[in-house]
C-alpha cells in the first residue's frame, strides 16, 4: 500500500503548472513551482522540518523542547505541524501587519502566537526579532530556530526544491524567479542550478520598503529604503545571512498595490488561489521580460495560499480602503 507515516511524509514533490493567460505577453514557457500543494499550504514546510530535523541530529533540539521562532506565518505553520507530530511545543512570534486568517491558522494547529508591532526597528525590543530571541532566553529547555540566519533553510532548498525544478524541466530552466524574504529559496534553489548549469538566471522580487534591490546593486545598506510596505512574506529591513547575493544576477520591486492586484488577476485569470507574494513574482516577472526570449524556460515559484488573505487582497472592501480598485 502506499502512504505516508505521517503528514511531514507529504512535504515536495510538488507540481510545475503553466502560466497561460497572464504570461501571454511574455516571451519563452512560464511555469509556477506550486508550493501550496505542501501540508501546510507552502514552501516553507520544506525548510522549516529541515532546521527542526538538523536541530535534532546535533542536539539542540531536545525532547520535549519549546520550538520558538518569528515568523510572517508560513514557517510558524510549517514548524507547527512538525512539532506536532514530533512531540514539541510551538510558540509563534508574529508581527501586526500579518493577515488575522495566519494568527488563526497558526493558533487551529496548537500554536502560542506572540503578536509584536511591525513599525518599530529591528533591535528594538517590541520588535518581533527581538521578542522571539527573548521568549527563548526566558523559557527553560527552548529552541530559538532563526530562520534568517540557519543554514538548514538554504539547505533544504539546494536539498529538493532546487532538483526538483532541475529534474521536471529536465535541465531547459532558464531562469528561476521567486520573492525574497529570508533568502533561503532563492539562495538554495540558485546555488542548486548554477552548479548545475552555471548560465541559468536567478531572479528576486522584492519590494518598495526593503533593501534587498540597492544593496545588491551597490553594497550599501540604506536605512532610507526602510519603511513600511503591506505586501507579505518579503523583503527586509535587515541582511539575513541566508541571502546569498552572489548567487542572485539581480532584484525588481514590485508595488503593494500591484502586488494585490497581480494575486486577484492569477486567481481570476488562471484559477491560482494564492498568496500576495504570488501576485508581486507575478507582476515582477512582467518587468523583467525584457530579458526573457521565446526559447526560455521560466519558473516562478508560488510561496503560499490564498485562504490566508481572505480578509485582504481578496477582500474588494479591504481594496477600496487601501486605494488600490475604485
Amino acid at each position: 500500500m502506499d502512504y505516508a507515516e505521517n503528514i511531514l511524509g507529504t512535504i515536495g514533490n510538488t507540481p510545475l503548472v503553466k502560466i497561460n493567460k497572464l504570461a501571454e505577453e511574455i516571451p519563452g514557457l512560464v511555469l509556477a513551482k506550486y508550493e501550496t500543494f505542501n501540508p501546510g499550504n507552502s514552501v516553507k514546510d520544506r525548510m522549516a522540518l529541515q532546521m527542526i530535523d538538523d536541530a535534532e541530529a546535533d542536539g539542540r533540539l531536545q525532547p520535549g523542547a519549546t520550538i520558538i521562532e518569528g515568523t510572517s506565518g508560513n514557517t510558524g505553520m510549517g514548524l507547527a505541524l512538525a512539532a506536532i507530530v514530533k512531540g514539541y511545543k510551538m510558540v509563534c512570534v508574529i508581527s501586526d501587519k500579518q493577515s488575522k486568517e495566519k494568527v488563526d491558522i497558526l493558533r487551529a494547529v496548537g500554536s502560542e502566537v506572540v503578536v509584536c508591532p511591525t513599525d518599530v526597528a529591528p533591535e528594538d525590543p517590541r520588535s518581533y526579532y527581538s521578542t522571539s530571541k527573548r521568549l527563548a532566553e526566558q523559557t527553560p529547555n527552548s529552541w530559538y530556530v532563526n530562520q534568517y540566519d540557519n543554514p538548514s533553510n538554504c539547505k533544504a532548498h539546494f536539498m529538493s526544491t532546487g532538483p526538483e525544478i532541475w529534474e521536471q524541466t529536465h535541465g531547459k530552466v532558464t531562469h528561476f524567479v521567486v520573492g525574497v524574504g529570508t533568502g533561503g529559496t532563492i539562495s538554495g534553489v540558485g546555488s542548486y542550478l548554477k552548479m548545475k548549469n552555471p548560465a541559468i538566471k536567478i531572479w528576486g522580487i522584492d519590494t518598495y520598503g526593503s533593501v534587498f534591490k540597492k544593496y545588491h546593486e551597490t553594497g550599501i545598506f540604506d536605512e532610507n529604503e526602510i519603511y513600511p510596505y503591506v505586501t507579505e512574506g518579503i523583503g527586509e529591513d535587515i541582511l539575513p545571512l541566508n541571502v546569498r547575493f552572489e548567487v542572485i544576477d539581480g532584484f525588481t520591486k514590485v508595488t503593494d498595490k500591484d502586488a494585490a492586484i497581480w494575486t486577484q488577476k492569477l486567481s481570476k485569470s488562471e484559477g491560482m488561489f494564492l498568496g500576495n507574494s504570488a501576485g508581486a513574482a507575478m507582476k515582477g516577472l512582467h518587468q523583467l521580460k525584457e530579458h526573457f526570449t521565446k526559447d526560455d524556460v521560466i519558473v516562478v515559484l508560488f510561496h503560499d495560499h490564498g485562504s490566508r488573505y481572505v480578509g485582504k487582497m481578496y477582500n474588494d472592501q479591504w481594496m477600496q480602503k487601501m486605494g488600490y480598485t475604485e
